[in-house]
């Protein structure tokens, strides 16, 4: 099968481009696709556990830790004990780092709203649902290449 067929070969290139092209813009804003991604994943006013936030981004805890030190050293993020439990350290944004979530709030809002616009909302559903469906497969796929 040639690569341009693999379903995987395709989700990388796109993701490759989302990636690029979210990168173009981040980088006007001293962020990267990351960063950003990780930023809206950081509730604004009661901060987030350090601990949930590779789960929701599927980052590995040593990028991620790498990342986020580099957030703090450009006073986008500041890390805090939490309030009740004091082995929890949430990770809190600074106010540099509420006015950056909103500039990537607003670049994936209108990214969305570009796809939207180009398709159906039963074409959009049928989309997520089969991403949903090969990211479970993914999950659940064992080789047994002995």
């Amino acid at each position: 099968m040639p690569k341009k067929e693999t379903t995987c070969s395709r989700i990388k290139q796109s993701w490759l481009a989302i990636s690029r092209m979210y990168n173009n813009e981040a980088v006007k804003h001293d962020l990267t696709t990351t960063t950003g991604f990780i930023l809206l994943n950081i509730d604004s006013k009661e901060g987030t556990p350090s601990t949930q936030i590779g789960p929701l981004l599927g980052m590995e805890a040593t990028s991620l830790v790498r990342t986020m030190n580099q957030m703090e050293e450009k006073k986008i993020i500041k890390r805090k004990k939490d309030k009740l439990d004091a082995r929890v350290v949430r990770i809190m944004l600074t106010p540099k780092g509420l006015i950056k979530k909103e500039v990537s709030k607003k670049t994936v809002k209108t990214f969305n709203q570009i796809i939207a616009s180009k398709y159906s909302l039963n074409e959009l559903e049928k989309f997520h649902a089969m991403l949903e469906d090969i990211t479970q497969i993914a999950i659940d796929t064992k080789f047994n290449n002995s």
